[in-house]
């Protein structure tokens, strides 16, 4: 019996079956190629319909209490349109940016996506790093690492998508670097950023980083293109009139706007400050009527301790003889015989 045959065959069974294995659970073997998926005939039509082509720009904004992920692709007008809308399965923690490593917090802000930020064999099935923490982040002092847009429904401090869902925005990337782009923006919102839904986030501590990054979600609005971002006395900076990188922590430069978009800023901070005083009224109105629902409340319920006093003491009075009388002190106590005068004793 050839004992050597034997073996070589058992363990090309066993290197199947672990392949196998693998491929049922999900894991990667020699061959995958999910990041290289086309993209659907459908989507190219898509494309197409609405000017653009899968190498075009492409702009991804994020908002994180509607849950969803928008990708913008740049058409032959010049103007970026909304492409598709995808629904985020997941995402950690709350309204707010992230702050340090372990905080399970989802990021917020402007980032910008490279090839080298794309992760073909994330665990996750398709991801791409956000690029947390930015220069604006590191100006803060904030930790953080391998925060995701992936694959899998299932978020630690990323954006989960599903796994058909990141297969297209990954090829949607992808196609757009192969169009000669060096990377595409990632925007990333705590909410739709209007007036009524900042105020109504007044007393937050975020509110000043909100109305930062507004800024930038209001240019690319206006302009419907991705405004250039850089840091500057630890805030963002958008469309700065200058050349260079800042400093983070030195002095903005001067920042040129059109007519539309000064209007736009003015329309917007008087909205807010409307909003604001919209919802103080409308708390204040609240309150009144809360106290004076309570004070409704207690009088009925001395109202009620009245009536029953006073339905009390009438049955007493009636089946009860009224007040019981006041006990005699020389009264010989229940069930003790009572004292026996001393001049009739033997």
């Amino acid at each position: 019996m050839n004992f050597s045959l034997i073996r070589k065959i058992c363990s090309v069974i066993v290197l199947v079956w672990i392949a196998l294995a693998l491929a049922a659970c999900g894991g990667f073997v020699k061959g995958d190629n999910r990041h290289n998926q086309p993209l659907s005939g459908a989507t190219q039509a898509g494309l197409r319909n609405m000017g653009s082509s899968p190498g075009a720009p492409m702009v991804i904004r994020i908002f994180k209490q509607e849950s969803v992920l928008e990708v913008w692709k740049k058409t032959a007008s010049g103007e970026m349109r909304l492409f598709k809308t995808y629904e985020i399965c997941a995402y950690s923690g709350d309204l707010g940016p992230k702050f340090k490593e372990g905080d399970r917090q989802s990021p917020e802000g402007f980032y910008t996506i490279t090839p080298g930020l794309m992760n073909p064999k994330s665990n996750y099935y398709l991801a791409f790093n956000t690029g947390f923490p930015n220069k604006f982040d590191r100006s803060w002092g904030r930790t953080g690492s391998d925060l995701m847009v992936h694959g899998d429904c299932s978020s630690r401090g990323c954006y989960a998508m599903t796994d058909e869902g990141i297969a297209e925005i990954y090829a949607l990337a992808r196609e757009t670097f192969k169009g000669g782009n060096s990377s595409f923006q990632l925007q990333i919102f705590p909410f739709r950023m209007t007036a009524a839904n900042l105020a109504k986030q007044a007393a937050s501590p975020h509110l000043p980083f909100w109305k930062n990054i507004k800024e930038g979600h209001d240019l690319f609005n206006v302009a419907k293109a991705a405004p250039a971002w850089d840091v500057c006395e630890r805030r963002y900076i958008f469309n700065a009139a200058t050349s260079g990188p800042l400093d983070a922590m030195g002095a903005c430069p001067g920042v040129t706007r059109d007519a539309s978009v000064v209007a736009l800023q003015a329309a917007e901070e008087a909205a807010f400050s409307a909003e604001v005083e919209t919802l103080a009224q409308k708390d204040a109105r609240l309150k009144a009527a809360a106290e004076r629902q309570a004070a409704a409340d207690a009088a009925a319920k001395a109202r009620g301790e009245a009536i029953n006093g006073a339905v009390s003491g009438f049955f007493g009075s009636i089946f009860g003889g009224g007040q019981p009388a006041t006990p005699d002190p020389a009264a010989p106590a229940a069930g003790n015989p009572a004292p026996v005068p001393a001049t009739n004793r033997p």
